[in-house]
Order: C-alpha cells, then structure tokens, then sequence
C-alpha cells in the first residue's frame, strides 16, 4: 500500500472523510494542504530530502480568500506536480460532473483516477485508492459512460463558433469576425451548416439547446 499521500483540498470538513479512508487502509504518513501553491512546495520539498509522496490526491476547485497564489486549480497543481515528478500517482476528489473535463484530467493530464464526491465518495475512495496502487487506471463506469456518449471530436472552429453563439453574437456577427480574421469557413451559409451539423450530432432541437448541452460536457 502507499507509504506516504498528500491531500490538497480546501475545505476541512471533506478532509475528515479522506482521514477516515486512509486510517481504514493503515495509512498513517500523509499530509493535508489547503493551497495549491503549498502542495507544490510539500511535493519539491520531499523529493529533495528523499522522502517523495506516492500518492496525491487533489480536488480540482479552490476556493480563493485573501491568500495571494499562483495556482488555484487542480488541473495546474496536476500539471504541475507531473513536473516535477513524473512518476507520482494522482487522484482526483471533485465534485466536477463534465465529461470533456474529466476525460481530460485522464487524456491530458494523465491522472490514475478520479472518484466523484457525494454519498459513497469513502467506499469509492477507498477502492480507488487499492487499485491504483495495483498498477489500475480507475475510470468510474458511470463517468465511462458519459465519456462515450459525447466522444464527438469537436474542432477549434466549433469551439469559437459555440462560444460566439454563447455570447450572444449573431450569425451575421460571426461571419463578419471570421472574414476579417481569415478563420474558414467565413460564409454564412458555411457557418450554418456547421451548426446544423452540430446540432443533429448533439441531439439539440436549436442553438439555444447546443449552447446548453456543450456547456454541460465542458465544451465551453
């Protein structure tokens, strides 16, 4: 089992659960931080006195206060981390629900699991925990799902169109934009066949749905 976890989450009250998981799995060496930029510091620090973590296990979202820092996401912290060292194991604890975001965290950021706060968030802990020191890549089956349900592979130009249209900007609006800094295809006729396209993809009745639905995946 690890020998030595570093948890970085900034409410105190969730820490007690992870206390009661790692007590369960008789692990007795672990740290807890409240800020990203002092996980990065824990983490250097260890590796220079030849004591490394082995685990860490991070929420995505912090919260900021009065404390200046200069990361504040679980993401960079991750990222960041890697970096560092590259052989560190990472789970991520968050309440994040968006598919694209969390198929990312595996994709991009090369995360060993993830496990989805809520009711039974200690049992899955816990057997997150196990199977990623067995050598596991854990994806929880209803986040699999999820995944696999908008694996449409959307392009930059899709992403700004959506953007756009999420800003309230008309088509006419957008043409005019993607004429004058030469992002094909620029025509209005290009631009809404490109959205139609989207929609029958997405399953959306109209723009407004589609903006809805790829804000729900973490599209935009």
């Amino acid at each position: 089992m690890f020998k030595k976890v570093l948890i970085a989450e900034d409410h105190e009250i969730r820490n007690l659960g992870v206390v009661n998981t790692l007590t369960e799995l008789q692990i007795q060496n672990f740290d807890f931080v409240n800020y990203c930029d002092e996980a990065l510091q824990k983490i250097k620090t260890a590796i220079t006195t030849s004591a490394p973590y082995d685990l860490l296990i991070t929420d995505l979202s912090f919260d900021k206060d009065h404390i200046e820092q200069k990361i504040n996401s679980g993401q960079k912290l991750i990222e960041e981390a890697k970096k560092m060292q590259p052989n560190l194991k990472i789970i991520a604890f968050s309440i994040e629900k968006r598919p694209k975001i969390i198929n990312d965290l595996y994709k991009i950021h090369e995360i060993n699991g993830f496990v989805s706060k809520g009711r039974n968030d200690g049992k899955d802990l816990r057997n997150t925990i196990k199977n990623v020191f067995s050598g596991e890549i854990v994806i929880p089956q209803d986040i699999l799902n999820s995944i696999r349900n908008t694996s449409f592979e959307f392009t930059e130009y899709d992403i700004t169109l959506i953007e756009f249209l999420a800003k309230g900007w008309k088509q006419s609006e957008i043409e005019k934009f993607f004429k004058e800094n030469k992002i094909a295809p620029d025509s209005k006729s290009a631009i809404e066949k490109r959205l139609n396209d989207l929609r029958f993809e997405l399953g959306a009745k109209n723009n407004i749905e589609l903006i809805v639905i790829c804000k729900d995946i973490g599209i935009i």
